[in-house]
């Protein structure tokens, strides 16, 4: 597959605006309630967990959505899914697949990655 190699940084670069913009949406649901989910509710802002994340998921998925100190924002977005994971799924069972959790791991090693690779194209800074 080395015929993709060339585009590695345009094809970061967009996984890192998909992945921030789903995030925001995920926090503009919970502080605005807008796109509601199905049985989802907004959160009192400064709540905890719910409050905390929301505001996380709003201000990081922004920022790595747009490529600005998104190194940073991936990092802590990281850690906010590592404990969303372990504060609300893990209780249920030690397995994903059968505790809900699959999504909460995927972002949390998928914004470890970006963490570590950095925002490839289309970012308003490179750090």
């Amino acid at each position: 597959m080395d015929f993709l190699t060339k585009y590695s940084q345009a094809i970061l670069g967009i996984l890192r605006i998909v992945v921030g913009a789903q995030f925001l949406q995920h926090g503009l649901s919970k502080i605005a309630g807008f796109p509601m989910a199905p049985g989802g509710h907004t959160v009192v802002l400064m709540s905890f967990p719910g409050g905390a994340s929301g505001v996380i998921e709003l201000v990081a998925g922004a920022l790595i959505l747009l490529g600005l100190f998104s190194r940073v924002a991936a990092f802590i977005a990281s850690g906010e899914m590592a404990v969303a994971y372990f504060m609300a799924h893990f209780p249920r069972g030690p397995y994903p697949i059968l505790n809900g959790g699959d999504l909460a791991v995927t972002w949390c090693f998928l914004f470890l990655f970006l963490a570590a690779a950095g925002p490839g194209a289309f970012a308003i800074n490179r750090s």
